[in-house]
């Protein structure tokens, strides 16, 4: 079962090969442009539980790379027993039934079966072809289903499955970060990429805007309200120089320098800042800030203050309506820094300030949803539980 929601127009497109490497640096004549939805998480993430559960082929280069959060990485001396070592996914070519029909058919295609790690409403899709020059597919598509729990690949593939067409079969180029929007408000788990007639593609992205189960949060009663995955997210921020801040709402500890949120040197009177939604409206009661992995540039200084928007004040002002619950306090390198709440605050939004610069790592903001913020959730018609 298929149904196609309307695409937006005005993404720009890549036809074609591109020319073969001719030494130096393998991105030099990348593809690429701005894209509208890029700044929103990418729900595909392998961090938050993403996973390439299936292909029907995977025969030069393994279907889980499609999903590894870093730009795809070309050695052109590095060769294996089956040929040219590429990290993306790619398949054998395809041929047709004899020597009269050598061409595969027109339907003919390769596909992969992709797991959300944050199932949520798709904004846009970017299908990477990095490094996969001549040997890119001629076109591709993607479709989205909604499955309740953690379903099989087979259990994905029977008739009776919803798919949603998100990208109908479009021709893309090789060596191009090929980009997609995508206009439906439905919340999808999964999604079918499919390449004709066969190829390489490096890396799938998967923009939007996660929806959490609300009965899962409703299960768990307090939870980290700030957390990605439970459809908290910054929603600005005062510099973002050495790494996003949407690092520090993924899932467990960072690992390294990059895996947080890291502002330039300040050599003004000034100080940093990062504004935080919440999955809705909550009684907070603790707050984590994690400096893990700073040890010379860990922030010096942090404080936290809260505001309820469901009332209607606007949380890009910064003078009005904000109540500050953790007072400008010491931070110390690599360690994690507990604050229980007094007071029992509600809100909907967080803004955490450094003083004067420096690195967090991880925001954790514990509590549990009010009425009104689970009836806003339950408001998107989420209702199943596991899905």
């Amino acid at each position: 079962m298929t149904s196609t929601p309307d695409g937006s127009p005005g993404i720009p497109s890549f036809v074609g090969g591109a020319a073969p490497y001719a030494g130096g640096n393998p991105y030099a004549d990348y593809r690429a442009a701005d894209l509208p939805f890029t700044s929103l998480p990418d729900l595909a993430d392998r961090r938050l539980g993403g996973s390439v559960v299936a292909a029907n082929d995977e025969f030069f280069a393994d279907r889980e790379n499609l999903l590894t959060p870093a730009p795809a990485h070309f050695d052109p001396a590095l060769f294996g027993h089956k040929g040219k070592v590429m990290d993306g996914w790619e398949t054998r070519r395809r041929r047709g039934p004899d020597a009269a029909h050598p061409h595969p058919a027109d339907g003919d295609h390769d596909w992969a079966l992709i797991r959300l790690g944050a199932p949520g409403v798709i904004r846009g899709v970017v299908v990477d072809t990095a490094h996969f020059r001549g040997n890119h597919p001629q076109a591709v598509s993607v479709e989205a289903a909604r499955l309740p729990g953690t379903p099989s690949p087979g259990e994905l593939l029977a008739d009776d499955v919803k798919w949603t067409v998100l990208v109908p079969r479009t021709p893309v180029g090789g060596h191009a970060a090929n980009g997609f929007a995508v206009r439906s408000e439905e919340r999808f788990t999964h999604l079918r990429l499919c390449q004709y007639p066969d190829g390489g593609i490096a890396r799938l992205r998967v923009h939007g805007e996660v929806r959490p189960d609300p009965a899962w949060l409703a299960a768990l009663g307090t939870f980290d309200l700030a957390a990605l995955e439970n459809g908290g997210r910054p929603e600005d921020a005062s510099d973002r120089f050495y790494s996003p801040p949407l690092n520090t709402v993924l899932p467990g500890r960072s690992r390294k320098m990059d895996d947080g949120w890291e502002t330039r040197r300040r050599r003004d009177r000034g100080h940093d800042w990062v504004r935080y939604r919440l999955t809705g409206q909550a009684v907070l009661r603790a707050v984590e800030i994690d400096t893990g992995c700073y040890k010379g540039n860990a922030a010096g200084w942090a404080e936290v203050s809260v505001l309820d928007a469901a009332g209607g004040a606007d949380p890009a002002d910064r003078t009005t309506g904000w109540t500050v619950v953790v007072p400008r306090t010491r931070l110390q390198p690599d360690a994690v820094h507990r604050f229980p709440l007094t007071g029992a605050p509600v809100a909907t939004h967080v803004r955490v300030d450094i003083h004067p610069d420096g690195g967090v790592a991880r925001l954790r903001v514990h509590g549990s949803l009010t009425e009104t913020g689970a009836r806003g959730l339950h408001g998107e018609g989420l209702t199943e539980a596991g899905s």
